[in-house]
């Protein structure tokens, strides 16, 4: 159930390929790129968004340039921009700032017969539709930005891209514990999801809890800088070290459904109504 990729040198390999043996539905590339290098891909049977994590790039898609994607330098400052990719496009991402961060993620989607065929688009940085809520007092509070979400669901697949801040330093993410590993709706629906973890200093560190069922323990992860995490069941919190700021960039991706509907662990689930905000967040994932 579920794995833990520790942070390595990936040069521009997928670190979750196409048909990964944990999370088929996902795929992730995190690329970095020097002035005037470029990167190029297809991805068969799966969408995608670029995302610039930090660094300026041109992005083409078929043809389609959009240009000056990105205006940050780190997670850290500023608000994320992308250009979404639709299955089996050609896309060449070709950085024009000194370096660029970029952040490829895929979701395996096949285009209902008859749908409108989608299109690439770009995110700027003031399209992010943003939520913040939880609190220093219970140890929640949280920021996300969302990249594919609710705000553009017409226009892309099942493919969900996020950026997910632990605001102050340290504190607890994903909680209450909830899983989204069956198609039940309106109870929840199946999604695989995969993180990559930062943390802000650098060498800060937190860890990843997952856990089938409610009575089970771990197992738990120690995350870093780098660390990825492939979850296709389970329930799945996290948690950062005291004095440190944690980012993870994620990839939810749904079986059938376009909408995240999350099972909150019944041992824990009270807390939904006790935490300030989590409502409106289950609410920006639908």
């Amino acid at each position: 159930m579920g794995k833990h990729i520790p942070p390595f040198d990936n040069r521009n390999e997928p670190v979750i390929n196409v048909n990964d043996d944990t999370t088929p539905l996902c795929y992730f590339n995190p690329v970095k790129l020097t002035n005037s290098e470029s990167y190029s891909y297809m991805l068969e049977g799966y969408e995608s968004a670029v995302v610039l994590a930090g660094g300026t790039c041109n992005i083409t898609v078929d043809g389609e340039t959009f240009e000056n994607i990105g205006k940050r330098a780190s997670v850290w400052e500023g608000d994320p921009a992308a250009v979404y990719v639709p299955v089996g496009s050609n896309v060449t991402v070709s950085c024009i700032s000194e370096v660029a961060d970029v952040l490829i993620a895929g979701g395996r989607y096949e285009p209902e017969e008859n749908s409108e065929k989608l299109t690439p688009f770009a995110i700027q940085p003031e399209d992010t539709d943003k939520v913040q809520y939880g609190s220093d007092d219970t140890k929640t509070h949280r920021k996300i930005k969302h990249i594919l979400g609710q705000k553009n669901a017409d226009q892309r697949g099942r493919l969900l891209v996020s950026e997910l801040f632990t605001v102050g330093a340290g504190g607890w993410s994903g909680f209450p514990p909830h899983k989204h590993d069956e198609e039940r709706p309106p109870q929840e629906t199946r999604y695989e999801e995969v993180y990559q973890f930062r943390f802000n200093p650098g060498h800060g560190f937190g860890a990843q809890f997952l856990y089938e069922h409610e009575d089970d323990y771990g197992p738990v992860y120690h995350v870093r800088t780098g660390s990825v995490i492939a979850i296709d069941k389970g329930y799945h919190p996290s948690v950062a070290a005291p004095g440190y700021e944690m980012y993870y960039f994620t990839i939810i991706v749904g079986e059938k459904s376009k909408s995240l509907v999350q099972y909150f662990d019944p041992h824990h689930e009270y807390q939904v109504h006790t935490i300030p905000g989590i409502k409106d967040m289950v609410a920006k994932f639908k």
